[in-house]
């Protein structure tokens, strides 16, 4: 079936490209551009184990059709991941033995002054980008988060939706959206899959022994599964801005619901839990502008659950005789209001430098007013020759969960970097990604993953 699957997705790219070349010969041409990317990463630590393979084919069609309206899209064809084979049947398989996927990440139709001069429509799988922060967006959250490389920061996928943008004047404009479908984020993988998976605290005397888990979609209708948003977009005093709301759901679940189960008499435990997507308001505002020759941004965004989150802890089968079930409740997210924010500058020096500072508070799986931590990122580079190579010798950043003890709760990542563009198309990218701290947060599960990293980007 597999076979059959990347026959089709091959004799879909071949007639693809026969169609372009022909358009190529037409007044009305259909554009081609994409990128071809290779992503290699090891551990530095002995015996060097391969942490990252990626080699993606980036495709992108854009058409113009008599100025009223557009096509575009773009697609990902992707060798991914190491062979994982574990028994001699899977020598037989391809698709074991070299992984690829194809992903639709965009493709819609745009139409200009739709049954009125001012207002355009997109129809179709969009990434809808709100926020103008440099990759940290709290105001972004109409498309589901692409967690799939943690270090990727913003990455997030396409959304079946509608979107119409009514223009006002030059200056100010209304974007309304509708996404009838709820897709939850996909989390990180390869070395970076425990990243975000909170850490499990057992009664005294209880170790853990099994662990399985269920997760609740919405059920898809009108009701449970859409997201909706609107945003006010405007110009004024040399800064840009808006305002806006989204009514949807957190894309990462919560546990809502845990069965304990004894499976020795040594405290040995089995837990099965059950998860969901708890439905939430997100009132947004972002500005951005430059001060004496300095960038400047600010984004917020204010959270607020339709419902408090309550888990139960289900400690019956402890207690068979009990003639009731012995069941607790406790609050996990409190119907208020929580703020994640981040605040940012830039700067370009005389001398070629550039400088790139923020500050965010509460990462994109961080929940609650007692729940988000502090984020302080930095970017210092230097261009040369020509700006063909690139030099970033302080990128990184610094991050604490807990103030009132700060030398076990931190985390310290440093990417120093250099790129050189052998051609006018062609990238070459040599980094590591070194990582030293202690506590719980997104990234001090990464402190044993210390890696190098090398890339290269060709563009046509």
């Amino acid at each position: 079936m597999i076979r059959i699957y990347f026959a089709v997705a091959s004799l879909s790219v071949f007639f693809l490209f026969s169609s372009v070349v022909h358009a190529q010969d037409v007044v009305n041409k259909l554009k081609l551009t994409g990128e071809l990317l290779t992503d290699q990463r090891f551990l530095l630590d002995a015996p060097h184990d391969w942490a990252w393979n990626e080699n993606r084919l980036t495709l992108r069609l854009s058409k113009n059709i008599s100025g009223n309206s557009k096509f575009h899209s773009e697609i990902w064809v992707r060798n991914i991941g190491l062979p994982t084979v574990s028994s001699s049947a899977d020598l037989y398989n391809k698709g074991i033995i070299d992984p690829i996927n194809l992903e639709i990440r965009e493709a819609y139709v745009q139409l200009f002054g739709f049954l009125s001069k001012n207002l355009d429509v997109k129809i179709g799988r969009q990434r809808i980008a709100w926020g103008t922060a440099d990759k940290l967006n709290p105001t972004d959250n109409l498309n589901p988060y692409d967690l799939e490389d943690i270090l990727d920061f913003g990455r997030h996928r396409g959304s079946d939706a509608l979107s119409l943008d009514y223009y006002f004047n030059s200056d100010f404009s209304l974007q309304t959206v509708y996404i009838p479908f709820f897709q939850p984020a996909n989390l990180p993988v390869g070395i970076f899959a425990n990243a975000l998976t909170p850490s499990m605290e057992l009664p005294p005397g209880m170790t853990l022994v099994d662990f399985t888990d269920s997760v609740e979609l919405p059920r898809y209708n009108l009701a449970e599964s859409s997201t909706a948003g609107v945003k006010l977009k405007g110009f004024a005093v040399g800064f840009d801005f808006s305002v806006s709301y989204v009514w949807g759901r957190d894309g990462l679940p919560m546990s809502v619901y845990n069965s304990f189960a004894p499976v020795d008499t040594l405290g040995g435990v089995s837990i099965n839990s059950q998860l969901s997507f708890y439905r939430t308001h997100i009132f947004g505002f972002d500005m951005a502008g430059s001060i004496g020759g300095v960038g400047v941004w600010a984004e917020a965004g204010l959270f607020l659950p339709e419902n408090e989150v309550i888990m139960t802890t289900d400690l019956t089968k402890f207690f068979p005789g009990s003639p009731e079930p012995v069941i607790m409740d406790s609050v996990v997210l409190e119907k208020e209001v929580y703020a994640k924010f981040v605040v940012g500058a830039d700067y370009n020096f005389s001398n070629g430098i550039y400088l790139n500072i923020q500050y965010l508070h509460g990462f994109v799986n961080e929940r609650g007013r007692d729940g988000l931590n502090d984020y302080f990122f930095v970017q210092l580079e230097k261009k040369f020759f020509d700006e063909k190579l690139k030099i970033v010798p302080l990128a990184g950043g610094f991050i604490v969960s807990d103030w009132r003890n700060v030398s076990e709760n931190y985390t310290v990542i440093y990417i120093p970097s250099m790129s050189y563009m052998a051609t006018d198309n062609a990238e070459i990218v040599l980094s590591t990604a070194l990582f030293t701290g202690k506590g719980e947060n997104v990234f001090a599960s990464l402190t044993d993953y210390d890696m190098f990293m090398f890339k290269l980007k060709y563009s046509f």
